[in-house]
């Protein structure tokens, strides 16, 4: 068979198939041409979930006819002036625009801000119509139209109109959170619009805006610096979790990127303070010289190899945990949130309406209805009033209870209990300290204490646990540890790549018990295992290791076993529930929380204490 040339057209649509995947893939990359023209002002809009219509408007520096011509041809682009080892903008490679104009009817219409009329240009399905005049705004709009038409197969491995709409969605808030001093409009079919205005130099305002309020209060700021390797951004307190990682969002060099490095690295950070099958919450931001960094690795420009990775996965584990350890006994405002949520009545109007959903309006002495906020049916009159305050005072208790309260009055023979004989606690402990003074025990499992400013319940067993586990933790670290000798060394089968990898950490893992040897060039000897583990099996430890370092290139699945067994003893060496505890040594367990790092969540993720501000409190009594 005689090689031919390609079509230049079907060039493109071929290229189109590694570049443009979805809807969304078109619109990451209009958006990222409108991030790198300038612009501050960016609006989408959609129909049918991208597929049917996907505008984008921006305020950028717009093009000329003659820059019009090119930019719907391969491999132009003004965007590579420092060659593929200096890459400063998103997009580089120049395939966007003629990869989408030859699988759709795409139209741009530009005018830079130095000229008194736009042009514009058009490509449908790979024939690109010559440049004319058009009345234009300053800047460019690209309109796609009915994308994949020219390759219909292409049209059934879409998903649903929502699906699609909600990728979109998705790239414009991690541009949004990227870029916050840019504003962001998306509007849909629905008349339904996602807007970000811009807030400048306040990037966790903008955060705040794609995440939530509940992230801004619960968010820690990280800002760190290794070798010329800067790391910023927000990570969220333990016990602010998520059932999935859609809340990670990671940039390098303000690109948003999908790289497994860093997220492992992420999951790292937090070991054993979120519970399994949860992720954290965090927003981070990678600086560093692009000649250390390549970002031409994949189509999509998602992923990206940096030239040091062990440096890079370092200072995202060492700087979030050091910004965990500085936040000590930090934990996540939600639980006291759904706490007062608990305490409003449901479909109350507001906070201390006192009447709960579905109650029925009583009738009261108006002779009409009262409650919710309804007026009487007649006026007041003071021998229609249950409560006569002047009449109570010449009455004696209980006759005057009768009269205002009927069959609901208490009785005449109530005494008041007597006081405990037991002598109260001396207060010697202020209220100042972060977690304040004990004051009381509940159910013999949870501390009630006294802030400067509110209150906080403390569940007993799961922050014993905590400092417990903290306290095994560290013995784990800064000390090597005992080792198990096999009397037969066990000997594991392996590929010879596995091998290498594994012999590479082999000192890493004598420090944790688990010293290994070459055996050969497919086999490695394991002469000692840890000896906390017990009696294990060596072999399926070591085949897990192989398999954790040809994922991520860590070996972190002995330690976080030494750590889980930590955790185990930790839960049944702690304090139990159902223990009455004196005043000191309640207070004794709060001091411990507060000079300890992550004392905010147990080993398990669940949070260990609530704190309820005072005018939270006010609220519910309707005193604020």
């Amino acid at each position: 068979m005689a090689i031919t040339l390609l079509s230049e057209t079907l060039i493109n649509q071929i290229a189109a198939g590694e570049v443009i995947e979805r809807p969304a893939s078109a619109a990451k990359e209009l958006i990222e041409n409108a991030l790198d023209a300038g612009a501050t002002r960016i609006e989408i809009a959609t129909a049918g979930g991208g597929k049917t219509l996907l505008r984008v408007v921006d305020n950028g520096c717009g093009m000329g006819p003659d820059d019009l011509a090119l930019a719907v041809r391969r491999h132009c682009t003004s965007k590579l002036g420092g060659g593929l080892f200096d890459i400063r903008t998103l997009g580089f490679r120049g395939e966007a625009l003629p990869s989408i104009g030859s699988v759709a009817r795409l139209t741009i219409a530009s005018r830079p801000a130095d000229s008194d009329h736009g042009a514009e240009i058009a490509v449908h399905g790979g024939v690109v119509q010559g440049v004319r005049p058009t009345p234009a705004n300053h800047g460019t709009v690209v309109e796609v139209r009915d994308l994949f038409f020219a390759t219909p197969a292409r049209l059934k491995f879409m998903k649903t109109e929502r699906a699609e709409a909600s990728a979109i969605s998705e790239v414009v808030r991690r541009m949004a959170i990227a870029f916050p001093g840019v504003r962001f409009l998306l509007s849909g079919p629905d008349r339904t619009t996602l807007e970000f205005p811009a807030t400048g130099d306040d990037r966790l305002a903008r955060i705040a805006q794609v995440l939530g309020r509940d992230f801004r209060d619960n968010a820690i700021e990280i800002d760190a610096e290794r070798d010329e390797v800067r790391l910023t951004g927000f990570a969220g307190v333990p016990t602010f979790n998520r059932g999935n990682s859609l809340q990670q969002y990671v940039f390098v060099n303000g690109r948003p990127v999908q790289d497994k490095l860093i997220f492992s690295a992420l999951r790292g950070a937090y070991a054993e303070t979120i519970p399994q099958g949860r992720y954290p919450v965090a927003v981070l931001s990678i600086t560093i010289d692009p000649a250390l960094v390549d970002v031409n690795v994949h189509p999509a420009k998602s992923d990206v190899r940096f030239r040091d990775p062990g440096l890079v996965r370092g200072l995202i584990v060492g700087a979030i945990r050091q910004a965990l350890a500085a936040e000590g006994d930090r934990s996540s405002t939600l639980g006291a949130r759904g706490l007062m949520n608990a305490f409003r009545p449901e479909g109350a109007g507001g906070a201390g309406s006192g009447f709960a959903a579905g109650a029925r309006p009583s009738t009261g002495a108006y002779g009409g209805q009262t409650g919710y906020g309804e007026p009487p049916s007649a006026p007041w009159a003071a021998e229609r009033s249950p409560y006569r305050p002047l009449e109570m005072a010449g009455r004696g208790f209980a006759e005057a209870a009768q009269a205002a309260f009927g069959s609901f009055a208490p009785s005449a023979r109530m005494t008041p209990e007597p006081l405990s004989s037991e002598p109260m606690a001396p207060e010697v402990v202020a209220p100042e300290h972060p977690l304040g003074a004990a004051r009381a025990q509940l159910h013999e499992n949870y501390i009630v204490a006294q802030t400067g400013d509110g209150l906080v319940i403390v569940d007993q067993h799961a922050a014993h646990e905590r400092l417990v586990y903290e306290n095994l933790r560290k013995g784990l670290s800064t000390k090597a540890l005992p080792a198990q000798a096999l009397l037969i060394p066990d000997i594991v089968d392996l590929a010879e790549d596995d091998c290498d990898r594994l012999m590479l950490h082999a000192e890493e893992l004598s420090r944790l018990g688990l010293t290994i040897e070459r055996f050969g060039p497919g086999a490695v000897a394991v002469r000692e295992t840890p000896a906390m583990l017990g009696e294990i099996d060596a072999a399926g430890l070591i085949r897990q290791l192989a398999d954790e370092l040809a994922e991520w290139d860590t070996a972190n699945g002995l330690a976080g076993r030494l750590e889980a067994l930590a955790a185990t003893m930790a839960c049944h060496g702690s304090v139990r529930s159902g223990r009455r505890l004196r005043p000191e040594e309640m207070n004794a367990l709060l001091r411990q929380m507060e000079a300890t790092p992550g004392s905010g969540q147990c080993n398990h993720g669940r949070p260990t204490y609530i704190e309820i501000k005072l005018a939270d409190i006010e609220r519910l009594f309707g005193r604020s």
